[in-house]
């Protein structure tokens, strides 16, 4: 399947898939999410490989681009990613998964901390983080924490990124008080719980 956009490279989506069938071979219960899901260049795919299970898909975007940065984003690399850029719309991502014959999943628009445990789902199995800054990965983990079902995994996007610092710092300071294993690669950071 062709990149829907250049927000992720070809060894990150086999990441992601490859984590995905580790919790699908598992039996993990419970869900998918994906917060940032942008145009769809990681979740076509992720619904792609869903259609073969009763798992939902739950799609998360502002579709209002990035928000305003916070201090724990400032990076000494420079400026990467301004409030307003990475604007993706609805309508857009709909048109992707209906392209690629994916069925729609579950998509809700709104800022990440704005979010409530309403909005997602009981039991997760495999979580996509990609908010690139600092308070869009930790409102994530601090929504679907509780949900997550034993031997669930998490990704986080652009944690080995030091333009994006605000992702690191957000997991680091998550996982000193929510103790997990944390192996990185590529530009992820792979979190089972």
């Amino acid at each position: 399947m062709k990149l829907l956009s250049d927000q992720i490279d070809e060894r990150e989506l086999a990441i992601i898939l490859r984590e995905l069938e580790k919790v699908l071979t598992a039996g993990v219960a419970g869900d998918v999410v994906e917060f940032g899901c942008y145009v769809g260049t990681a979740s076509v795919p992720v619904g792609q490989r869903l259609m073969r299970t009763d798992k939902k898909l739950y799609l998360y975007d502002s579709f209002e681009g990035l928000p305003e940065k916070t201090r724990e984003d400032e990076s000494p690399t420079g400026v990467q990613f301004v409030a307003g850029e990475l604007l993706a719309t609805k309508k857009q991502l709909i048109k992707n998964f209906k392209q690629a014959h994916v069925p729609l999943p579950v998509i809700i628009k709104g800022w990440f901390s704005d979010l409530t445990p309403t909005h997602v789902p009981n039991q997760i199995a495999f979580a996509y983080l990609d908010g690139d800054y600092y308070h869009s990965v930790l409102d994530p983990l601090k929504l679907i924490w509780d949900r997550l079902a034993p031997g669930a995994i998490i990704l986080v996007d652009d944690y080995a990124n030091e333009a994006l610092p605000g992702a690191a710092k957000a997991v680091d300071e998550w996982l000193r008080t929510h103790p997990s294993k944390l192996r990185i690669e590529h530009s992820l950071a792979i979190i089972t719980t």
